[in-house]
């Protein structure tokens, strides 16, 4: 593997080696990234797909492999041979420094590249390495790949004996993924997401349509798959559902349609072991901006500590932004709920604001329905963030288990009923997450930060636990 760079571009000196990381023991190692839509040479996505291919280019060890989750070209021509000469620079100019013979690239359909009959037909001609076991007619298209005690699934989510965009297959992936149920590590990889992206929502367009997402995730939950990678929102983005991850990173060129503040170009190498899986997300200049080891690595909830309200002697999670390191809070709750059907706002947990701002952190449930909710609050005279989760049965005992990860994004506020059930993603419309929330060490149990009249509780018997642990990035 070269240095990541075109023929025609200049050397540099010096290349510095990025740091890998390794399964801890037997496992594998490799990378992910997608939607360059480059193949256009002198284009401005050829220069930004190459900044990312020098870091790929940079890491040690090399990668065991590449998987590509679509949109490696600008496409969407309807002249068949202009396709073909995009995909000829894509393989034989940007992507040159890459010896495909010792590091297999795995690449997927994506909206790009596969829109219709014809262009699925030069997908199959341009990519012949691609594996031919999948589905009728869709060969070439959708596929797997066994390396000894992994499974990688590649789906087409553009198929258009489908329908085309946003749709996937489910049969063939339950058969494929229940013929291979020895396999320690299944990891599902496509282009569309099946949940929504930092706000980003559109049935077909921007995620899966929600009626085959759903029936998706139940078979990657019902088989044990670790994760769903994917792509095609420029992001990255990181979810858990029912205990599977969605794992979105689409930062491999396209700069200009990103959202500035808080998206950049990158890559992301990933290990996976017996102890789960791990990944660093690498920007175009080698630093690292996000990571996260999974699952997380929680005790048993009996072993957690009772949490009462007031000052603490330091704040419970620091958001401070520090390099291979994370805090992860998570309480247990339980209670009796209220029996009044009245909509406003019952406070669980919450944090004290500075002066007059909002509470930075409140959990609670809201509405007659009295759904969980967690409101964030990052800066002062600026809306609260909402996520929003299950709702609780009016007038029963109830129990949970509520997570927040200042590693993991928008996808870091999580619950689960318990131990051993499986964490899930809150939902909402936020591109950021509890790494914006500056630290707190007065905490109110119960009622706001205006006092014990301030959003109460309306149950009984509310009792809280708690855990604290702080997460480096094991190498």
């Amino acid at each position: 593997m070269s240095d990541g760079r075109t023929d025609g571009e200049p050397r540099s000196e010096l290349v510095v080696p990025l740091r890998a990381l390794m399964p801890r023991g037997a496992g594998h190692q490799f990378v992910i990234y997608a939607d360059s839509c480059s193949g256009v040479p002198g284009a401005p996505h050829e220069t930004t797909f190459a900044s990312v291919n020098r870091i790929v280019a940079r890491l040690t060890p090399v990668p065991e492999f590449i998987c590509f989750p679509g949109d490696e070209i600008a496409g969407l021509a309807t002249d068949d041979e202009a396709l073909r000469r995009q995909w000829r620079h894509w393989l034989e100019h940007e992507m040159a420094w890459l010896d495909r013979s010792r590091i297999p690239l795995y690449q997927t359909t994506g909206n790009h590249t596969t829109w219709d009959e014809a262009s699925e037909r030069v997908f199959r001609e341009m990519l012949p390495h691609l594996p031919r076991n999948g589905p009728a007619g869709q060969e070439g298209l959708s596929y797997f790949v066994r390396r000894k005690d992994l499974l990688l699934v590649f789906v087409n989510t553009a198929s258009s004996a489908l329908g085309g965009e946003g749709r996937v297959e489910t049969q063939w992936l339950d058969q494929t993924l229940a013929g291979h149920a020895d396999a320690r590590h299944k990891i599902v990889v496509g282009h569309h997401p099946a949940h929504p992206i930092n706000g980003f929502s559109g049935a077909f367009q921007r995620e899966i349509e929600p009626s085959n997402a759903r029936a998706f995730w139940e078979v990657l939950v019902r088989h044990n798959v670790l994760a769903y990678v994917c792509s095609h929102i420029l992001a990255f983005d990181v979810q858990a559902h029912d205990g599977v991850l969605q794992i979105l990173t689409a930062g491999a060129g396209t700069a200009h349609r990103m959202p500035v503040e808080h998206e950049y170009l990158h890559c992301v190498q990933a290990a996976v072991d017996e102890r789960g899986l791990r990944y660093q997300v690498l920007d175009k200049d080698g630093a690292l901006r996000e990571w996260l080891a999974w699952p997380l690595p929680l005790s048993p909830a009996e072993e957690w500590s009772p949490f009462e309200a007031g000052e603490l002697a330091g704040p419970l999670f620091d958001s401070r932004r520090e390099t291979g390191r994370a805090r992860v809070a998570a309480w247990e709750f339980s209670g009796t709920t209220s029996s009044s059907c009245e909509g406003t706002s019952q406070t669980l947990l919450s944090t004290a604001g500075a002066g007059s701002a909002l509470a930075p952190v409140w959990i609670g449930l809201m509405g007659t329905e009295q759904r969980l909710c967690v409101l964030l609050s990052p800066a002062p005279g600026r809306s609260a963030h909402l996520w929003h989760g299950p709702l609780l049965p009016s007038a029963k005992p109830f129990s949970f288990q509520l997570a927040i990860h200042t590693g993991m994004g928008p996808g870091g506020i999580l619950w689960r009923r318990d131990d051993i059930s499986r964490w899930s993603s809150l939902e909402a419309a936020s591109p950021w997450g509890a790494e914006q929330i500056e630290a707190s060490n007065r905490w109110l149990v119960g009622h706001g930060e205006r006092g014990p009249t301030d959003r109460p509780f309306r149950g009984s018997n509310l009792r809280l636990k708690s855990y604290l642990h702080l997460s480096e990035l094991e190498r």
